[in-house]
């Protein structure tokens, strides 16, 4: 019965000290970053969401939805735009935008927007920037958080402007200034 007893406490220390040697972090050390830097980029983002090639798609809407607009509350759109250095579709393409557009907006035009900008060529090749945001589509300029990035972008901070290029029935351009503070 001792006997018992001593491994008990002999186990219960050991799985004592079990836990706290597997901890999910490590001791924290300062901080000592990079200096910032602030890069501006400029581009234009090309969505077609008709066509034989849609960039931008209906993924889901909402069947409760009484509103009668053209882009109800609750739709969800999945997108996949081309940024180029130009407004022409011919003009150089830098990389893509992939993510989601949600309509949250019950009596207005507000769209939840989730992007992640892929760069494909030049000094960010391989590099994205992250914007999420409430964005008012019916105001003329625009204004989306960069919340991260990686790459060259790691630990990114920044604010996107966006003004309306050109828009019909199937297809928009948009020209964004991205100011971006990261190391």
């Amino acid at each position: 019965m001792k006997g018992t007893w001593i491994l008990s406490w002999i186990l219960i220390v050991f799985l004592s000290t079990v836990a706290v040697q597997s901890q999910y972090y490590s001791n924290s050390r300062p901080y000592d970053p990079k200096p910032e830097k602030v890069t501006n980029l400029h581009f234009f983002f090309h969505e077609y969401v008709g066509g034989q090639n849609p960039t931008s798609v209906l993924l889901a809407q909402a069947n409760i939805t009484s509103n009668n607009s053209t882009v109800p509350f609750g739709t969800l759109y999945v997108v996949d735009d081309p940024l180029r250095t130009g407004p022409e579709p011919d003009s150089e393409e830098i990389g893509n935008a992939q993510g989601l557009l949600v309509v949250a907006g019950i009596n207005s035009t507000a769209v939840v927007t989730y992007l992640d900008f892929e760069f494909t060529t030049g000094e960010f090749n391989g590099s994205s920037l992250s914007v999420f945001s409430r964005n008012p589509i019916i105001w003329a300029e625009r204004e989306l958080s960069v919340v991260g990035g990686k790459g060259k972008f790691r630990m990114a901070k920044g604010f996107a402007l966006i003004n309306p290029y050109f828009m019909n029935a199937t297809a928009a351009i948009h020209v964004f200034n991205v100011t971006v503070i990261h190391y």
